[in-house]
């Protein structure tokens, strides 16, 4: 597993693919997968699986059946990821290339998209390509969690995504501050 000393490496190092200086706490990890409602979800993908905090949460709480893959740019978290969770499908690859590898799980389309990316990392186009690549994926009624920390919102970056977030999809919410997470953080849940 990585270390938080080494995990602030890889942010230093990629700080726009990396985005935190920590993993996901427990309280966010937890939060993030009730409100995603696992046990009644067909298929899920994770986009930034990072270290698998969040990739063994949705294993815990997906039901057996449940197709279950991952993405994520970094070969250390992948690693990592895969390490924690020897069982899960995890890609070294973008999310923008999610379309391609959905013919090899028999998928056309997913009912939940649980997020780790660093949106307020992206620029404008990026976090439009990604948002259109996730509503292509999604089905009708589908749901994209992710989240976002506090001072995000402070950047034009963050603020950004907050207009497309809720421009792109007929329902968002946001959850109260996840105030026990380093940099505290608040969950997007938006419905296709």
């Amino acid at each position: 597993m990585i270390n938080l000393v080494r995990f602030f490496k890889e942010f230093l190092v990629y700080p726009t693919t990396t985005g935190a200086i920590a993993p996901s706490s427990n309280h966010l990890s937890e939060l993030i997968t009730d409100l995603a409602n696992l046990s009644n979800v067909s298929s899920v993908i994770e986009f930034g699986s990072g270290t698998g905090v969040f990739t063994e949460k949705i294993l815990e709480k997906k039901r057996k059946e449940t197709d279950f893959i991952a993405f994520e740019l970094n070969a250390k978290f992948v690693a990592a990821t895969q390490k924690r969770c020897p069982n899960v499908t995890v890609y070294h690859d973008s999310a923008l290339n999610v379309r391609g590898y959905l013919k090899d799980h028999d998928m056309k389309q997913c009912d939940c998209i649980i997020s780790g990316l660093p949106w307020a990392s992206f620029d404008k186009e990026l976090q439009q390509k990604l948002l259109a690549t996730i509503l292509d994926i999604l089905r009708p009624g589908g749901r994209l969690l992710t989240f976002a920390y506090l001072q995000g919102l402070l950047l034009p970056s963050g603020l950004n995504f907050r207009k497309k977030i809720r421009s792109n999809f007929n329902n968002v919410m946001t959850t109260k501050p996840i105030w026990l997470n380093a940099p505290p953080a608040f969950i997007y849940c938006a419905e296709k």
